[in-house]
C-alpha cells in the first residue's frame, strides 16, 4: 500500500473494473430481487448536490443488498426533457444564426438527437465519478423505441377508454416558449407592482358604479362579471346589476354575481372575473353556468393584445398595453387610484418570462369526472382512486410517513392533467385529423387508417403537439423493464422495492407512476417511497446560481483552484454587480480553492447528513473531517498489514479482554446498521461505521495491541487474526457508502484471509453473530476507557505533559479492579507507572481525585508540575480568549450585520459566544486554582 492515501489513484481504476466486469447487472437469479429506479435525469443537466446526494443514498441501498445475496437492479436512464432540451438547442442554433422554423421540424428534431448523443448524456459520466452502480448496460432513454412505443400503447388505451381527451382549458402559458407547462415548470416569488382601483359605471345610472382592484388592467377588456361575497353587506344590494367594462368598443356590459371566492378584505372587496386568463375566476365561471359569462381571451399566443381589443391595442405587448390602458382609463376618470402592492408573479423556469393563465384546446387526462361528456366511464373511478387506495391499504408506504398526507391532500384536490406541450421534441401525440376536424387516435397512420376503415384517398395530418414530459417519466417503472411486452425483467423486478426522491416532485412524479402502475400493471409501481430533504448551504440557504453559493460535487471529488472556482460561479450571470458580489463572496470562502476530497470522503459526508425527511445543511468542514476518516482507515490498514504480511495469522479461540471486547463490539455495530438502513437512517449507519473505525478499533483496540504484537508469542498471533478480521469486516461494513478505499484496501488483505472473490462487491454484508456478543468483556472495557478518559482530563487540567508516565492510585471498590488485564490496559493506555490498588482513604492535599462509578482515581502531584508555566500558558490562553470574545461582541452589536445577515449566520455567532464565555471563566477559575 502506497503511504500516502491518494483517492485519485484508485477511483477511476476501481470503477473501470467493476463496470468492465458487469458486477453492476443482476447476477443472482437466485436471489429475492431488489429494484430501484433512478429518478430520470434530465439530458441537459450536470450532476449537482442534490443529485448527488440523493445517489448516494440509492447506490448504498443497492451496494447493501446486492453484498445480501439479493438479486439487485438499479434501473438507470434520463430523461428527453422537452421544454428545457428544446430550449437548449434553440440557443445553440441562434448563436449560428438560425432557428428552429427555418430549419423546418424534421430537420430540427435530427439536429437535437445529434446534440444529444453528442453531450447529452453528462450526468451518466458524473455518476460514475461518484461511484454509482446502476445496470449501464441496460441504461434507458424515454425517448428510446421501445419507451416510445410504451408512450404509444398508453395513450391509445386510455383515449379508447374516454380517459384522455381533447379540450379548451386554461392552463400555464409560456409566451417565450410558446406553449403550455406544468406547475412544476413555474415559479412563483413575490414581487413589487401595482394595484389598480378602477370604477365600472351602472348600465342604469352612468354617473355612479363600482369599484374594483386589479394587478392587471390589460385584462379587463373581456371581464365577463363582477363578483361580491355574498355575505357583504356593503355589496348585498349590488347583486344582478350590470355594469359596463370600460374601455369596450362597442360597450360591453357585465352583471354584478355573488361567490364566496371573494374576499371581502382585499381591496375594495370586489373583484373582476375574467374567466380565460385567471384559474380562479375560471372556477368561479364554473360554478355559475347560469349566468352565460362569456370565455374571452385577450392575449395571443406571444403575449400581445388580440382582436378582442379595441383596435388602437391590437399588437401591442401586454406591458405596453397596461401602460396604455392605465392612461385612457384616467382620462375618462375610471381610475380611482393607484397603490404599491406585492403579489406572487409566476415565471417560467426555463424562460424566466411571466407565465399566463390561458386558455387554449389541449389534451388532457381526466382525473375528476366519474363520467365523460360522452357518457364513457372514466374519472376518479378509474385512475386516481386505485392511485389512493394503493397507499390507504399500505401497498406503498412513505419514509417518513407524514408524506402521506400530502400525497392525499393532493390527489383529493387533483384536477384534469394537461399532457400536451406545443413544442418538437418529445412524444409527438399519436392523433390525426381529416380535412374537417375528425380525430383519430392509434399507434401511427397506418394503423389509424386500418382502425377507421378510412381509404387512401383520405388526406391525415398528425397533430403537431407533443406529450407532457411527465407522462413518458409516469411509466419509468414498467416501461424500461420491457412493457407492453411481458419480458423476464418486468417478471422479476415489478413492483419494483424503493423509490428515493425529494418531496417536491411527489405529486408531478410519485402520484403519476402510482396512477399509472395501477391502471397499467394493476399493482403499486415501488412499495416504498423514501423522501429525502433538499440540500442547502452551511447556513441553511437554498442553492442557487444567483446566490453563488453552489457547490459542484466533481469540484469537491476532485478539487478546483480559487480562480477557476470564481470563474465557475460567475459565468453567465447577467448584472455585473451580482458577479462582483459572488467573486468577493467566493474569494472569502475559499481562500485556496477547494482541496480534493475524493468520492468516498463526499459520499460519507451525504451518508452523515441523510437524516430521513430534513433538508440538509451542507458544510465543507464535514468532509474536510471525513477526508481524515479516509486517511485514518488507511493508515490503519497500513498498520494491520504491516503486522500480517507473511506472519502467522491463525490465531485461536483464547481471546484476550481487548479481543473478546472489539468482536463484541462489532456484532453491536453490525445490527445496528442493519436497524438504521431498514430505516433509511444513513446518518445513523455514517455514525456507527465511524465511532467503530475512529474510536473502538483504531483509538482503542490497535493500541492495545502495539504492545501484544512487539512481545512476540501466541498472544501475538491471536492479535494479528482479530485485527485482520475486524478490517476485513469494517471493510465489508463501510463499502456501500465508500466503495473505493474499501476495494482497494480489500484487495491487499484479501490474500490474507484466502477470500476466494475477485470483488469486496460480491462479498457478503457482514451480518451480526449474538454468541459473540459478551456484555461482561464490554462492561469491563467500558470501565478501563472511562477511567483512562478521566485520567487524561486530570493530566490536562494539571498540565501534565501527555509522554509524561505518572502514578496512579485506585480503590479497590469494584470487581473491575481484580482484572489485571483490565489494570493493565489502564497503565498502557493512561500512561502510568504501577497502579497502586488501596482501600478507601482521604487522597493526600497534592493530589488530583476523580471518580469513576464507585473508583476513586488518584493522581499524586508532588513533582508533576510546574505551575509557574502553567499559569503562563493559562494566562496567554485567556488573553487570546478574550480578544476572540471582543470581536464577537462587536459584531453581535453591529446592527447592519444583524439586520441583514442570514438568521443562521447570526445564530452560529451567538453560539460560539456563548461557548468563548463559558471557556473564559473556566481558564479563570483554572487561573484561580494556580495563584
Amino acid at each position: 500500500m502506497d503511504k500516502t492515501y491518494d483517492p485519485r489513484r484508485i477511483e477511476s481504476r476501481w470503477y473501470k473494473f467493476w463496470e468492465d466486469a458487469g458486477y453492476f447487472a443482476p447476477g443472482r437469479p437466485e436471489g429475492e430481487p431488489y429494484c430501484i429506479m433512478i429518478p430520470p435525469p434530465n439530458v441537459t443537466g450536470t450532476l449537482h448536490m442534490g443529485h448527488a446526494f440523493q445517489d448516494l443514498i440509492m447506490d448504498a441501498l443497492i451496494r447493501y443488498h446486492r453484498m445480501r445475496g439479493r438479486n439487485t437492479l438499479w434501473q438507470p436512464g434520463t430523461d428527453h426533457a422537452g421544454i428545457a432540451t428544446q430550449l437548449v438547442v434553440e440557443r445553440l442554433l441562434a448563436t449560428e444564426g438560425k432557428n428552429r422554423r427555418e430549419l423546418g421540424r424534421e430537420k430540427f428534431v435530427k439536429r437535437i438527437w445529434q446534440w444529444k448523443n453528442e453531450s447529452g448524456d453528462a450526468i451518466a459520466s458524473q455518476l460514475r465519478r461518484l461511484g454509482a452502480s446502476p445496470d449501464w448496460a441496460n441504461a434507458r432513454f424515454t425517448m428510446d423505441a421501445g419507451l416510445s412505443a410504451a408512450v404509444n400503447e398508453v395513450f391509445v388505451r386510455l383515449y379508447d377508454e374516454g380517459l384522455i381527451y381533447r379540450g379548451k382549458r386554461l392552463v400555464n402559458w409560456d409566451p417565450v416558449l410558446r406553449t403550455a407547462v406544468s406547475d412544476l415548470e413555474v415559479a412563483s416569488e413575490v414581487e413589487n407592482g401595482t394595484m389598480y382601483y378602477v370604477r365600472y359605471p351602472f348600465v342604469d345610472n352612468g354617473d355612479a358604479g363600482i369599484t374594483i382592484g386589479t394587478t392587471r388592467p390589460e385584462t379587463i377588456l373581456v371581464d365577463g362579471a363582477i363578483a361580491v361575497h355574498p355575505a357583504d353587506d356593503r355589496h348585498r344590494a349590488l347583486i344582478g346589476r350590470r355594469v359596463w367594462v370600460p374601455l369596450t368598443e362597442p360597450p360591453r356590459a357585465i352583471e354584478i354575481i355573488a361567490d364566496e371566492h371573494v374576499d371581502p378584505e382585499f381591496g375594495s372587496g370586489c373583484v373582476k372575473i375574467t374567466a380565460a386568463h385567471d384559474f380562479n375566476d375560471y372556477e368561479v365561471y364554473l360554478r355559475h353556468p347560469d349566468k352565460n359569462i362569456p370565455l374571452l381571451t385577450v392575449l395571443t399566443p406571444d403575449a400581445k393584445m388580440n382582436d378582442n381589443a379595441p383596435k388602437k391595442y391590437v399588437g401591442l405587448d401586454r406591458y405596453d398595453a397596461r401602460k396604455k390602458i392605465v392612461e385612457d382609463l384616467a382620462s375618462v376618470n375610471l381610475l380611482i387610484k393607484q397603490t404599491p402592492h406585492q403579489y406572487k408573479l409566476p415565471r417560467g423556469d426555463r424562460s424566466g418570462a411571466v407565465v399566463e393563465p390561458m386558455l387554449t384546446d389541449q389534451w388532457f387526462v381526466d382525473l375528476t369526472r366519474e363520467t365523460l361528456a360522452c357518457g364513457r366511464p372514466g374519472g376518479k373511478a378509474k385512475i386516481t382512486r386505485p392511485a389512493i387506495e394503493m397507499v390507504a391499504r399500505g401497498r406503498v408506504q412513505f419514509v417518513p410517513d407524514n408524506w402521506r398526507k400530502t400525497y392525499y391532500q393532493w390527489l383529493e384536490n387533483v384536477e384534469d392533467w394537461c399532457i400536451s406541450r406545443q413544442i418538437w421534441w418529445g412524444h409527438r401525440i399519436p392523433a390525426w385529423y381529416d380535412a374537417v376536424g375528425n380525430v383519430y387516435v392509434g399507434h401511427d397512420e397506418a394503423a389509424v387508417r386500418k382502425k377507421h376503415a378510412l381509404a387512401d384517398d383520405v388526406r391525415l395530418r398528425q397533430d403537431e403537439d407533443v406529450l407532457d414530459t411527465w407522462f413518458s417519466s409516469a411509466l419509468w417503472p414498467f416501461s424500461t423493464l420491457g412493457w407492453p411486452e411481458k419480458t423476464v425483467r418486468l417478471r422479476q423486478f415489478y413492483p419494483t422495492t424503493v423509490l428515493v426522491t425529494g418531496f417536491d416532485i411527489i405529486f408531478f412524479w410519485v402520484a403519476r407512476m402510482i396512477m399509472m402502475g395501477a391502471k397499467f400493471m394493476g399493482d403499486a409501481p415501488f412499495h416504498r417511497v423514501y423522501i429525502h430533504g433538499l440540500v442547502r448551504d452551511a447556513h441553511g440557504q437554498k442553492m442557487s446560481k444567483s446566490k453563488g453559493n453552489v457547490l459542484d460535487p466533481i469540484d469537491l471529488i476532485d478539487g478546483v483552484g480559487l480562480e477557476e472556482l470564481v470563474q465557475k460561479r460567475t459565468r453567465g450571470l447577467l448584472r455585473p454587480a451580482d458577479a462582483a458580489d459572488i467573486e468577493r463572496q467566493t474569494r472569502r470562502d475559499f481562500p485556496d480553492g477547494i482541496p480534493s476530497f475524493g468520492a468516498d470522503a463526499l459520499r460519507f459526508t451525504f451518508a452523515a447528513l441523510a437524516s430521513t425527511g430534513r433538508d440538509i445543511n451542507f458544510d465543507l468542514a464535514r468532509t474536510v473531517g471525513y477526508r481524515n476518516f479516509c486517511n485514518k482507515i488507511w493508515n490503519a490498514a497500513r498498520f494491520v498489514r504491516l503486522h500480517t504480511e507473511g506472519k502467522n495469522c491463525a490465531g485461536d479461540a483464547n481471546f484476550s479482554l481487548a479481543e473478546r471486547w472489539i468482536i463484541s463490539q462489532l456484532q453491536h455495530s453490525i445490527a445496528a446498521i442493519h436497524t438504521a438502513v431498514g430505516a433509511y437512517r444513513f446518518d445513523l449507519v455514517a455514525r456507527e461505521i465511524h465511532e467503530f473505525v475512529w474510536q473502538h478499533y483504531c483509538d482503542w483496540f490497535v493500541e492495545l495491541c502495539k504492545p501484544v504484537l512487539a512481545n512476540g508469542g501466541a498472544a501475538a498471533v491471536r492479535a494479528r487474526y482479530v485485527l485482520l478480521d475486524i478490517l476485513e469486516t469494517i471493510l465489508r461494513l463501510s463499502h456501500p457508502i465508500m466503495p473505493f478505499i474499501t476495494e482497494e484496501i480489500w484487495q491487499t488483505i484479501a490474500p490474507l484471509i484466502k477470500r476466494g472473490s475477485d470483488t469486496i462487491m460480491t462479498q457478503p454484508y457482514p451480518r451480526a453473530d449474538a454468541d459473540k456478543m459478551d456484555a461482561r468483556a464490554m462492561a469491563e472495557m467500558q470501565w478501563v476507557r472511562d477511567v483512562v478518559l478521566t485520567i487524561r482530563q486530570l493530566r490536562g487540567e494539571n498540565h501534565i505533559a501527555p509522554a509524561r508516565r505518572i502514578p496512579l492510585q485506585l480503590t479497590a471498590t469494584e470487581p473491575h479492579t481484580s482484572n489485571r488485564e483490565a489494570l493493565d490496559y489502564i497503565q498502557t493506555m493512561a500512561k502510568t507507572e504501577p497502579i497502586q490498588l488501596l482501600g478507601a482513604r482521604q487522597p493526600s492535599a497534592d493530589a488530583a481525585v476523580a471518580m469513576v462509578g464507585t473508583t476513586q482515581i488518584i493522581v499524586p502531584l508532588a513533582g508533576l508540575m510546574d505551575k509557574d508555566n502553567a499559569r503562563a500558558r493559562v494566562i496567554k490562553s485567556l488573553q487570546q480568549l478574550e480578544k476572540i470574545i471582543a470581536r464577537g461582541e462587536t459584531k453581535l452589536n453591529n446592527a447592519e450585520f444583524v439586520n441583514k445577515a442570514p438568521a443562521a449566520v447570526v445564530q452560529k455567532e451567538k453560539v460560539q459566544l456563548q461557548k468563548n464565555r463559558a471557556q473564559q471563566v473556566a481558564l479563570r477559575a483554572q487561573l484561580q486554582k494556580l495563584r
